[in-house]
């Protein structure tokens, strides 16, 4: 029996009942902002619930921080704050689970954060019950999200009890986390692979992989939470949400304030918002992950052979790239925009030219380190061809400050595209894009400020995630930490 909580599940326990009291503070504050002094008795009680459970949550999480004591009370109010995340607080629902599972591995903790995306996609898509039409498709994506939802829940309120599964039903369970990931939950994914990779070691395993330290990294596991999310909606959206809400004109609704038929309002053309968002995001997120991918490939390979070889090689592979490093990257993307036109492709590769010296440079710096160890000496005295040295040896031991340079990239990425979208430069003018929707919002600051600030809170939250699973990925690759 556990007589004391572990300091992982501490940290996450403060963490969460910090950002919850938070939360719950901003929705009060919201609530007055739109009720004013007009409160009615439901309100009044919603705001009231909501703050009473959050200091509940806070109060739970510092008498653990002060004795680390298990009590039979704690699960009770587990399941409490657990099912309070019908109020809307995700912050709560991280506590309860954590109070009533007590002592957790690395695949548990995924698990409940695929809860959480679960959650929070079936919450947000439910607000095209209002639209006076839907996607054809709407019910069947959202029974789909249902089922996911119900999966991912339970596996994680009887996850400690996989242990006494015999293996085939070991590899159903697997094998469902895998097909629920096709949602875009990641994070189910990560469990189904943690799970494989802990009942498939016999013995005691004195390494950790890099997700089960990332899951000991509470902000790095909620940057990944968020972006998730994100990338989740970008993939059922094709499902739950009607296009043609997000570019067609609709003159009758023109400027509308957010309502539950427009949740954040619409533009000046009477597009809705929220759809745009959602729609959006598709865009962020696939520019940012390939004007990154590139670079990472390319660069790093250029890096790996001018690390390697000798005077001349390194020598021509630098001196090339040093020209193209002195242009300043955003300078050469609006070059490249200008000239070729804006488009999504486009624009990709403005900003993945300009990240190849950076990923260079920092391959190479590594590549002169490892390839002075013995084991590439080793492999050298056997005979092994220089391709397989690079492919096998080098890159994956030099890799490491790569893998954490481009999740920042990424963020920066983010930023790029929806600078030069503002700017008129990025993808065209009326494909929803966060950049975009941000040009047009500034232009009604005064009246109709949503419009601005929407876009640009969801533009802070993804580079902000990105940060965040950066400084986890850091942390993780470290060599001290994988003991």
């Amino acid at each position: 029996m556990i007589q004391s909580y572990s300091s992982v599940v501490k940290r996450y326990l403060r963490f969460a009942s910090t950002l919850s009291i938070v939360f719950s503070l901003a929705v009060v504050l919201f609530t007055y902002l739109r009720q004013g002094t007009d409160w009615s008795l439901v309100t009044i009680g919603f705001a009231l619930t909501h703050l009473i459970l959050s200091f509940i949550n806070f109060f739970i999480a510092r008498r653990i921080q002060n004795n680390g004591k298990v009590h039979p009370m704690h699960r009770v109010w587990g399941f409490v704050l657990m099912l309070s995340v019908l109020l809307g607080n995700p912050f709560n629902f991280i506590t309860g689970m954590f109070l009533v599972l007590r002592k957790l591995m690395s695949y548990q903790i995924y698990l409940i954060f695929a809860v959480l995306v679960d959650l929070t996609i079936i919450v947000t898509t439910s607000l095209n019950f209002f639209k006076p039409t839907m996607s054809p498709t709407f019910i069947i994506g959202l029974v789909l999200l249902g089922f996911s939802l119900l999966f991912h829940w339970g596996l994680a309120l009887f996850s400690a009890h996989l242990k006494n599964v015999s293996k085939t039903q070991l590899y159903i369970i697997i094998a469902l986390l895998v097909v629920t990931s096709f949602s875009g939950n990641l994070l189910s994914l990560i469990a189904a692979w943690l799970i494989w990779r802990e009942h498939h070691n016999q013995a005691n395993v004195r390494r950790r992989s890099v997700f089960s330290n990332i899951s000991r990294h509470e902000v790095a596991i909620f940057g990944l939470y968020i972006i998730t999310f994100i990338f989740a909606m970008a993939m059922t959206s094709y499902l739950t949400f009607e296009y043609s809400y997000a570019v067609e004109n609709n003159y009758t609704a023109i400027l509308q304030a957010p309502s539950m038929t427009y949740p954040l309002g619409t533009d000046n053309f009477g597009r809705d918002v929220f759809s745009r968002m959602v729609f959006g995001g598709r865009i962020s997120l696939l520019v940012g992950v390939l004007a990154t991918l590139a670079p990472l490939l390319i660069g790093g390979f250029l890096g790996a052979v001018s690390g390697y070889y000798s005077h001349r090689v390194d020598q021509t592979i630098m001196r090339s790239l040093d020209v193209l490093y002195a242009i300043p990257g955003i300078l050469l993307a609006i070059t490249i925009v200008t000239a070729f036109g804006t488009s999504t492709q486009n624009l990709i590769l403005a900003l993945s030219i300009g990240g190849i010296p950076g990923y260079a440079r920092t391959m190479r710096a590594n590549v002169l380190q490892v390839k002075q160890l013995e084991y590439v000496e080793a492999a050298h005295a056997v005979g092994v061809s220089d391709v397989k040295i690079i492919l096998k040896h080098i890159i994956p031991n030099a890799s490491a400050p790569m893998i954490i340079r481009s999740s920042l990239t990424v963020a920066t990425a983010v930023i790029s595209t929806s600078s030069l979208s503002y700017l008129g430069l990025g993808v065209e003018s009326h494909i929803p894009e966060w950049g975009n929707i941000l040009r047009i919002g500034s232009d009604y600051l005064e009246t109709q400020p949503y419009l601005a600030i929407y876009p640009g809170l969801a533009i802070i939250a993804l580079v902000l995630s990105f940060n965040f699973l950066g400084d986890g990925l850091r942390d993780a690759l470290d060599p001290k930490m994988t003991q």
